[in-house]
């Protein structure tokens, strides 16, 4: 996969944006092993420069594909490639998003409009994959005459969750499952996963998060394969359906957690019923910087993901970050200072935010006494006291 590190790193804002949405593009691609153009490169680099708009980007590639010579000389699948590269950089640019069913069809039509002919309709008829995870098995899909029914039921249900006051953790969970299950539906003849994938970002940007890590960029398969693991039972050879993988893909795009993500962990093997344990992400990958945040919320963790970024934002800019009102930033903040976690420094008009937890997480590190799944929001109490001492907020109601 071509990265475009240099704007990525040390790029403008708007050209850091754009190399994270090409790079994820191409990224994704992986899923169906399939690769772009040099041309493609090329393309992206122009619109990265801002030499030219999205909209002539993918006018150029359907161009390049037009010509007979071209055509000739290239397999039908780097078109697919390099096209749906160009729309998922489109998509996930724009600002917009509508939680629901017809927005998640609307992805698969403008991501696969001109390649495949059932863009953005619902199969009517059922399917079985072999999976390499799986060793040849397959996730049983949901049937084709179901596909609708169910996927209504699935995001009216997370339209009724609440996720005030949950935790940090249980929040990753939840996703994690409401994910793996309408990718287990399978509502398109192709192209789940990417579709899925880009209603992911745009899913998770609804809690304020900026998701610009290269977790789908160079991860995109095991997303694949931990979505598969999420929804395959085997019962007589003691294999159940976990989300621990997702929810270790999860973390390292949310938290910036650095949790090994290779799909030869996920492969199957058949273990005894009695050998199965409950599967957890291991304490030691949870990244330093989280240690003590685990207990925020989403929207806390979307606030304190800025301001390790820009210390001396303001509340205006916050808001307008993470998608919500001022109001709700000033009530965040309050809440944060008041746990410990953050802290103003030199006043209003020229201060700045310090996460304190971060500080006492790095003196912390080298202890192999601290918990890192323990520690709750009063940060200062809880590095005095033993792990076991500590009081884990669940967020759940009586």
């Amino acid at each position: 996969m071509q990265d475009f590190e240099e704007y990525i790193r040390q790029g403008e804002p708007h050209k850091r944006e754009k190399g994270y949405a090409w790079q994820t593009a191409i990224g994704l691609q992986a899923v169906d092993d399939l690769k772009p153009s040099e041309y493609l490169i090329r393309t992206a680099r122009q619109h990265i420069e801002g030499d030219i708009t999205i909209e002539e980007a993918k006018q150029l590639i359907d161009s390049y594909y037009q010509a007979k010579t071209v055509r000739a000389d290239i397999a039908d699948r780097t078109e697919e490639a390099d096209k749906v590269s160009a729309r998922i950089a489109e998509i996930l640019s724009e600002k917009t998003f509508s939680f629901s069913p017809v927005e998640y069809m609307a992805i698969h039509r403008r991501l696969f409009e001109g390649i495949y002919k059932f863009a953005g309709k619902i199969r009517d008829y059922n399917i079985t994959k072999k999976e390499w995870v799986l060793n040849g098995e397959t996730v049983l899909y949901a049937s084709a005459g179901s596909i609708r029914e169910t996927l209504d039921y699935d995001f009216e249900q997370e339209k009724k969750f609440s996720y005030k006051d949950l935790n940090i953790n249980d929040a990753i969970t939840h996703i994690a499952k409401f994910i793996s299950g309408i990718w287990q539906i399978h509502a398109f003849g192709e192209g789940n996963t990417r579709t899925t994938a880009v209603f992911t970002i745009k899913f998770l940007r609804t809690f304020g998060f900026d998701i610009s890590n290269d977790s789908f960029a160079d991860h995109s398969w095991y997303f694949r394969n931990a979505l598969v693991r999420a929804n395959y039972n085997n019962l007589s050879k003691g294999i159940y359906a976990t989300t621990e993988y997702i929810e270790a893909f999860f973390r390292n795009l949310i938290l910036s957690e650095q949790n090994e993500l290779k799909n030869r962990t996920m492969l199957v093997q058949e273990r005894p019923a009695h050998d199965i344990q409950s599967a957890t992400v291991p304490h030691d990958n949870i990244s330093k910087c989280n240690i003590y945040t685990l207990n925020c919320t989403l929207e806390e963790i979307a606030v304190l993901n800025y301001l390790r970024e820009r210390p001396s934002a303001t509340q205006k800019e916050i808001a307008a970050h993470i998608g919500k009102s001022e109001r709700t930033v000033k009530t965040i903040t309050v809440r944060l200072v008041r746990d410990g976690i953050l802290e103003r420094k030199n006043g209003k008009r020229d201060g700045f935010w310090v996460i304190k937890t971060d500080e006492l997480t790095s003196q912390n590190s080298r202890l192999d006494v601290v918990s890192p799944v323990l520690s709750p929001r009063h940060v200062p109490d809880a590095a005095k006291k033993p792990a076991t001492h500590s009081k884990k907020k669940t967020g759940l109601k009586p």
